[in-house]
């Protein structure tokens, strides 16, 4: 089978930008997609119950990427977990209003300040800040948040793009500006970016079961086959 593409920045949006325009997906169908991946991924890589026992932590951002983390929360929820949501700065429009609102419907706890945190109670953090539009540098308000996140003992992992990285070049090389993230995990979705050939954890899946076939020949994905009816597929 030929070697699957990493997409560039350029041609991760592009794709996005078909699938809505030329093939009619809308974004919170996508969205609910992608974000049922990551939480089987998640259930994949961390199914001793000792996971499920502590807390989840979803640390979501403004943008498409804290969507995905929000709908992952609430299928984590379904499937036994105890998701908490760090929600620091909300999506604008109605559709992070709902995905809000089906979140505390499921009884999902939101902290506003990441000071509230116990970390001792945390046994997974699901790091959903920035999504491939990301362009550095970090935005101070995220900062600290980011610089938390390189301080955990707990597993990390990342929806699509380790926050802060540069999409096509990887860790930020910036001089300790933007704080790197190390994740052990890595749910790329619809395919990987570039960034993901300097990924160095345990585990490497490629969610979002939802692309055409004329769409992953048009940009030469070569994707995987996915078995059954699984929604991702470890490549690492």
């Amino acid at each position: 089978m030929s070697t699957i593409k990493y997409l560039s920045q350029t041609e991760a949006i592009n794709v996005d930008q078909e699938l809505f325009n030329e093939y009619g997906f809308s974004v919170d169908q996508l969205m609910e997609l992608a974000g049922l991946s990551v939480a089987i991924s998640i259930v994949k890589s961390y199914s001793e119950q000792s996971f499920k026992d502590g807390t989840t932590l979803l640390v979501c951002g403004p943008g498409n990427n804290g969507g995905d983390g929000l709908v992952a929360a609430r299928h984590l929820k379904l499937f036994g977990y105890k998701p908490v949501i760090h929600y620091p700065k909300q999506g604008k429009g109605q559709l992070f209003q709902n995905l809000v609102t089906q979140c505390l419907k499921m009884d999902i706890t939101f902290i506003s300040e990441h000071q509230q945190l116990n970390w001792n109670d945390i046994t997974i953090v699901v790091d959903a800040l920035f999504g491939f539009s990301y362009r550095p540098p970090v935005r101070a308000e995220f900062y600290d948040i980011l610089s938390n996140l390189t301080k955990i003992k707990c597993p990390l992992v990342s929806v699509d793009i380790p926050s802060g990285w540069n999409v096509e070049t990887g860790p930020s090389d910036d001089g300790g500006k933007t704080p790197v993230l190390q994740p052990d995990c890595l749910v790329s979705l619809t395919a990987p970016k570039q960034c993901a050939t300097h990924f160095g954890g345990r585990f490497h899946w490629i969610g979002g079961r939802f692309v055409p076939p004329s769409l992953a020949k048009k940009y030469q994905l070569n994707l995987p086959n996915y078995e059954g009816t699984e929604q991702c597929l470890r490549i690492k």
